[in-house]
């Protein structure tokens, strides 16, 4: 009987607590770092709306890169123009070598490393070993990259440069974006501007079964 009348007592004092607890409330604002209550949607809980430029292709600014060689953002509208697909992508209409340079304004050509492939062909030998250009390795890790094959694409884009979208985004024209204080230091005078991934840059320090 004593040990029953513990348990019990036990339990109305746990109870106790309980019910004690759920008498102080807890407000929405306070369950998270937005601080309105989720039933509104105000301008203070949905921020700053996203802009992108409305300038056509032709009269909108250049952005400066953000270092060296870095992939350029897109200054137009791309409305219309975007997903690229294998059927439709109407950046190489402009930004195509030869066409580039001769636009009013000149276009930003593609670089000379656009137009290279870098993939290897990769097959399976009949004694199951991985191929890389017709040679069989037994490590693909290599820090020389080894097994990579320079082939000169006849002046075309590439496969792997095709969907141009993978590397280069518009810019959002947002004015109370956290303040940003980096300062690129450039190695080419115009590398804000221009690549420099030409001639022998793109081999530098690789050792390679095919050029």
């Amino acid at each position: 009987m004593k040990i029953v009348s513990k348990i019990t007592l036990s339990a109305i004092i746990a109870s106790g607590i309980f019910f004690a607890g759920c008498q102080s409330t807890v407000s929405e604002e306070s369950l998270g770092l937005r601080k309105t209550d989720l039933y509104s949607e105000g301008t203070e809980t949905t921020g700053d709306q996203t802009g992108y430029s409305k300038a056509t292709a032709g009269t909108s600014t250049k952005i400066e890169r953000a270092f060296q060689d870095a992939p350029p953002m897109i200054p137009h509208d791309v409305e219309g123009m975007v997903p690229i697909t294998i059927n439709n992508n109407q950046c190489t209409g402009c930004h195509m070598p030869g066409v580039a340079e001769s636009l009013v304004p000149p276009a930003t050509p593609w670089p000379s490393s656009h137009m290279k492939d870098f993939r290897p062909s990769t097959g399976i030998a009949k004694d199951g070993r991985i191929t890389k250009s017709g040679k069989a390795v037994d490590n693909t890790s290599s820090s020389k990259r080894a097994y990579m094959s320079i082939k000169d694409n006849n002046g075309q884009l590439t496969g792997a440069r095709f969907n141009c979208t993978q590397c280069h985004a518009t810019q959002s024209n947002v004015t109370d974006a956290p303040e940003n204080t980096f300062e690129a230091v450039f190695s080419n005078e115009d590398g804000a501007t221009k690549s420099s991934w030409t001639g022998s840059r793109l081999t530098d320090d690789l050792d390679t079964l095919s050029k």
